[in-house]
Parts: structure tokens; C-alpha cells; sequence
């Protein structure tokens, strides 16, 4: 099994200034071509620390990928460090970044200034691949075994994610050329209504009979619930993939409707898809979640085929005028209630004519209290052709991640409510 670290270099990174959306990028890719990722290091803007950390990485991996430090600017140090970690006696000229400087320049309107030829030039000890989209080229430094006691490859890339994204597939072709690849098989089933602890409990004999070259990860997310991700590196991929399939059929039999999604999917997507494939149409009423449902479900593209709109009634009068809600009803159960969630799916299915409606009210948190219902309780509705069903739910955690986990359990209450009614 190859093994791969990927580097960042740059100070904006480690006090938080920018956001590394680099390192995900380059990890997916590996993943593809079957290589396993170990470590994921930042690295200061200082040249002894850029040469120590790239060598430690270098010394324990096959492969290693830095991002950053090669601007025009002074501040940009990286190739100093890789010159002088290389043994480079002197610097050449790559004539075809030179001319991908002078190209992108130019379609700017801007004069091509000796910073900017400056970065054509290159330590006498790499390879280089042009980068197509940006003026800093990627350098390629290939090491001997003699250097680490294996043979080691650093790829040095521009920092800037764009740039980054669109050369990866020219340094993911020279990876292929020279290496031998192995496959890494990953299967994925989406989980929720159940925390993680008690997921790991309620699987663990499962867990624990695994092969020993499977290996699960749980990976959790207020939005999606529990992503449950098998494993295996190394291999034939066929193989593998049956293998893990008889794996995936057993945890099945355990966990039944906590796995609403087979595969890598979300709440949302794996409701459209149903809502879509039976012709069948949806509406929102939202109070607390302030229209977050209505988001999620707007972000699966082809979502207006089955999603005809939502009512954020925030104020009781909009829950009373617009959706219906008796205003009797109210004063005797109160705004948070399951009767009063009812009603607003109720009433948004009867105004938008949807076969399907959610509905939720609330308190998101911090301050506003009703005596009775603790922060981080909402009440969940949906409404079938055949009938009315709630839910309570209750968290404890800030105002964002409340209404994060308030819109997630309505689609999932929602997904299930649907899957019953259509017998899925």
C-alpha cells in the first residue's frame, strides 16, 4: 500500500485567516488512485521548519504534497527550502512556465514584471509540471532509497485552490506513471436517529468480527446523521467489494430503518429521490427552523419537480391567518405543541395542494421560554393523505446547532413518514 502525507505551507492557514480547503481536495484524489493519506500537517512560513517537517513526512511516506509558499513575493519561501532540502547548486529557467507566465499575464493586461519571470525558475534538482492555470509551476522532487531508505517523491503545488484543483489531475497522471497501485474499496451506509455511542454499542459484536484488513470509521454530522464507512486497502477490487457487501448485508439485519441511505447520500437527497420516483410533491410550514428545512431541500438539484414551497411562519398571527392554525388551539395547547405542529402541516398541504407537508415549532434558544418547554424542544408534524403524525424532540446545544438538528430530524421523521405511506 502506497502511503501519502499532504503539507501545507503558510502562516494564513495556522492563525485561521483562510480556510484549507487544498488538503481535501488532494485526498479524494489519492483515495482514487488507491493511496492511503496518513497525515495531514500545516507548516509554518519559516524555511527550517518547512525543510524539518517536509523531511519527517518524507522520511515515513511514499509520497508527499505540499501546497503554498510559491508567490512572486518575498514572503513566499518554499522553493528556498526545497533547493536547499534537495541539494539544488543553481536554478534554471523552465521555458514552459516562463511561457504560461507570459500567456497569463498578457490576457490579464498586465506587464510582466522579473518577480514574476522569477517564477519559471526552478532548483536544478526537480522535474516540472507545467501548471496550465496559474504562474507558480509544480515541482516534482524525486529522492533515491539511499535518501530515507525508501524511494520518495515530493510534489510541491501552488497554493491557490483553484490552481490546485485543475492540477491535480496532471500530478495524479504522473503518480501513475510511476507507480504501482494498489485499490482502496470504501462503502458507506448513512445512519440516524441514534448517537454515535449507542451506534457503537448496538454494532459491536458486528464490529468486532470484522476481517482484520476492514476497517470501519464512524463519521458523524448534526445534518446527515452517522456515516458508517467500511473499508479495506490493498487488494482486487471485486474481491473486495464482495466481501464488504456481505458485510454491509449483516449490518443491515442489525441496525433495519436506523440506515436510511445505502451509500454516501444525505437526508434530503435520499427524500427527493423517493418523492421523485412515486410522482409525489412536498410543502413546509417552518417556525423555528426559519426556513433551514426549505434550504436543504432546495439544495438537491431537479427539487422543483417535487418541492412546491414553504411558509416560514415565524409570528403567531402568520400561523393563524396564513396557515389556519386555530387560534383556540394555541392558547390551550401553546405555540410549542404537538397540536399546533399539526395544524401548520395540515394547513400548508391544504394552501400549496402538496401530498406531502413537514411542519415544525419550537424553541431554537437562547431566551424566549414558555414555562413549560425546555431550550432545544421542537415539535415535528407531517402530513400524509392518510393521516397526521408528530414527534418531540429535545437538544442542548447552541441556537445554529438546534436548528441544525431540529430541520434534520424533521426530513428524517419526514423520509420515514413517507417510506410508510408508500410501503417502501
Amino acid at each position: 500500500m502506497i502511503k501519502a502525507s499532504i503539507c501545507t505551507i503558510g502562516d494564513e492557514i495556522l492563525i485561521g485567516q483562510i480556510v484549507d480547503t487544498n488538503s481535501s481536495e488532494i485526498s479524494r484524489a489519492l483515495g482514487s488512485l488507491g493511496i492511503r493519506v496518513t497525515r495531514m500537517v500545516s507548516i509554518a512560513d519559516d524555511h527550517q521548519a518547512i525543510i524539518q517537517s517536509l523531511t519527517r513526512e518524507l522520511e515515513t511516506n511514499d509520497i508527499v504534497i505540499s501546497t503554498g509558499g510559491l508567490g512572486p513575493t518575498k514572503d513566499d519561501i518554499t522553493k528556498a527550502a526545497l533547493a536547499e532540502m534537495s541539494g539544488s547548486t543553481h536554478y534554471v529557467e523552465h521555458p514552459g512556465q516562463l511561457a504560461k507566465v507570459y500567456e497569463i499575464l498578457h490576457a490579464r493586461g498586465l506587464d510582466v514584471l522579473d518577480i514574476n519571470r522569477a517564477q519559471a525558475l526552478v532548483p536544478d534538482t526537480c522535474e516540472v509540471i507545467v501548471n496550465q492555470f496559474g504562474t507558480a509551476p509544480i515541482m516534482v522532487f524525486r529522492f533515491p532509497e539511499s535518501r530515507f531508505g525508501h524511494p520518495a517523491v515530493l510534489y510541491s503545488m501552488p497554493g491557490v485552490p483553484f490552481e490546485t484543483t485543475n492540477a491535480l489531475p496532471d500530478v495524479m497522471e504522473d503518480i501513475r506513471r510511476h507507480h504501482r497501485l494498489t485499490a482502496i474499496y470504501h462503502r458507506n451506509v448513512m445512519t440516524y436517529g441514534m448517537a454515535e455511542s449507542a451506534l457503537a454499542k448496538k454494532i459491536e459484536s458486528w464490529e468486532d468480527s470484522l476481517p482484520e484488513d476492514m476497517h470501519l470509521a464512524y463519521l458523524p454530522n448534526p445534518l446527515t446523521g452517522v456515516r458508517l464507512r467500511l473499508s479495506i486497502y490493498g487488494g482486487a477490487e471485486e474481491e473486495e467489494k464482495s466481501r464488504t457487501e456481505a458485510e454491509i448485508d449483516r449490518l443491515k439485519a442489525i441496525l433495519g430503518d436506523v440506515i436510511y441511505a445505502d451509500g454516501d447520500d444525505t437526508l434530503e437527497h435520499a427524500l427527493g429521490a423517493i418523492l421523485k420516483a412515486h410522482g409525489k410533491t412536498l410543502s413546509a410550514a417552518e417556525s423555528c427552523t426559519g426556513g433551514e428545512i426549505s434550504h436543504l431541500i432546495t439544495t438537491v438539484p431537479g427539487s422543483s419537480s417535487y418541492y412546491l414551497g414553504s411558509v416560514t411562519s415565524y409570528a403567531v398571527p402568520v400561523k393563524v391567518k396564513v396557515l389556519g392554525v386555530p387560534q383556540e388551539t394555541i392558547d390551550r395547547c401553546g405555540v410549542v405543541s404537538s397540536e399546533v405542529a399539526a395544524a401548520m402541516a395540515e394547513g400548508v398541504r391544504k394552501l400549496t395542494g402538496s401530498d406531502y407537508a413537514v411542519a415544525t415549532t419550537g424553541l431554537a434558544g437562547p431566551g424566549g421560554g414558555d414555562g413549560v418547554n425546555p431550550e432545544g424542544t421542537v415539535w415535528v408534524a407531517v402530513a400524509t393523505p392518510k393521516a397526521t403524525l408528530t414527534k418531540k424532540y429535545q437538544y442542548h446545544n447552541d441556537r445554529k446547532r438546534n436548528i441544525q438538528r431540529f430541520a434534520a430530524s424533521a426530513l428524517h421523521f419526514l423520509l420515514t413518514a413517507v417510506k410508510s405511506d408508500l410501503s417502501i
